[in-house]
């Protein structure tokens, strides 16, 4: 009887090599495309998806070197190399920990970066606002602020506090919404509802007549 033939061996010759990833290249783009479809921005999903596409062939070579044909299992390939780009993993090194256009940076600390939109306010451009080297406010502020702003948290629910104050540590709205179970577009919407409803609070506390907490303080300062 004669024996039983196993799996023919990967090609090992480079440019049999480069063809046969050359046919994964579509699978794995697939599949990188809808795993970093949760980035907005077309050039870094762009640079993510080539950087999985990188990491794949390294891994492709690595394990043909070692008599395994990666050709037989594109689907686990493709995930490894998006998870480990997910997480920093470049061809070249990692993503640097403490720069702030770092993708991996952000997610250990929990914030993002965004472009200023263009135009112009009433004394001068909104890029020489962001760059004013004032930025603290004022003492009668922090205090109306901090009698406030507590106060207003209380006429809400216990998921929206939790909410606002996820919102305040700048965690994305998607983030957001699938720590709780909705959808961005509810916490976009919820998002203008608290700024419209602190909004109608700041100005019902002001129409009452009463003394605001940074008037009461400066009375006992006087006093």
């Amino acid at each position: 009887m004669p024996p039983s033939k196993g799996p023919a061996p990967p090609p090992r010759h480079p440019t049999h090599l480069h063809d046969r990833f050359l046919a994964l290249v579509p699978q794995i783009e697939i599949r990188g495309r809808i795993y970093f479809r949760y980035l907005r921005c077309p050039q870094t999903r762009d640079d993510a998806l080539q950087e999985m596409l990188a990491l794949a062939w390294k891994w492709f070579l690595s394990l043909a070197k070692r008599g395994k044909d990666a050709a037989q299992f594109p689907s686990a390939l493709a995930n490894f190399a998006a998870r480990a780009v997910c997480s920093g993993r470049r061809l070249c090194g990692m993503d640097p920990g403490k720069d702030v256009l770092s993708r991996r940076a952000q997610q250990r600390h929990h914030f993002t970066t965004g472009t200023l939109r263009e135009g112009s306010s009433l004394n001068d451009t909104l890029l020489d606002e962001a760059l004013h080297d004032n930025t603290q406010t004022p003492v009668p502020d922090q205090v109306a602020f901090r009698f406030d702003f507590p106060a207003w948290l209380l006429t809400r629910t216990d998921r929206d506090r939790r909410i606002v104050q996820d919102l305040m540590r700048g965690e994305r709205t998607l983030d957001v919404s699938r720590k709780y179970g909705t959808t961005p577009a509810r916490i976009s919407q919820l998002r203008r509802e608290f700024r419209q409803d602190w909004s109608r609070f700041c100005g019902e506390r002001q129409e009452e007549g009463s003394a605001s907490p940074c008037e009461s303080c400066r009375r006992k300062a006087q006093g």
